[in-house]
């Protein structure tokens, strides 16, 4: 996509892509990006809840690989979905947060999952298994036998 705002559901004008005029292909995309979204999200749900109870699945790196490639894809598209020029000549020129947000809060979506998803991803290196994070007080008894 390029830097120039895309015609959003909401703003009158020509060309505004909704379900009943956008075509099949359009409609098959924006179902599976829905999709994807809903995997992603509750992948990085997964991530955060492995990292506070120290857990580690299969599932979990597999959602780590995932929030990984998408990062990929979003450093290759600049911020924007590296399909977006494919889904604009397939007649949906709207980027798919913009479906669901305003368009400043759309393009402020990216960056701030961004920054969740490293943090999450970050929670897994500094919680580890094992680790405990515990001060232990003095033993009374061994004041005691010391004679103090």
């Amino acid at each position: 996509m390029t830097s120039a705002r895309l015609p959003h559901p909401g703003d009158s004008g020509v060309g505004v892509a909704t379900w009943a005029t956008i075509g099949r292909r359009a409609k098959a995309w924006r179902v599976a990006h829905a999709a994807w979204s809903v995997v992603q999200l509750a992948g990085l749900g997964y991530i955060w809840s492995c990292a506070i109870s120290r857990r580690r699945t299969p599932r979990l790196w597999a959602f780590v690989g995932l929030l990984l490639a998408e990062g990929a894809a979003l450093v290759v598209g600049r911020g924007n979905c590296p399909m977006g020029r494919i889904q604009a000549d397939w007649g949906d020129p709207v980027p798919f947060f913009e479906l669901v947000l305003p368009p400043r809060a759309a393009k402020a979506a990216v960056p701030i999952l961004a920054v969740i998803s490293l943090a999450a991803i970050g929670g897994l290196i500094v919680r580890r298994p094992g680790m405990t994070w515990r001060s232990q007080p003095p033993r009374i008894g061994a004041q005691l036998s010391s004679g103090r």
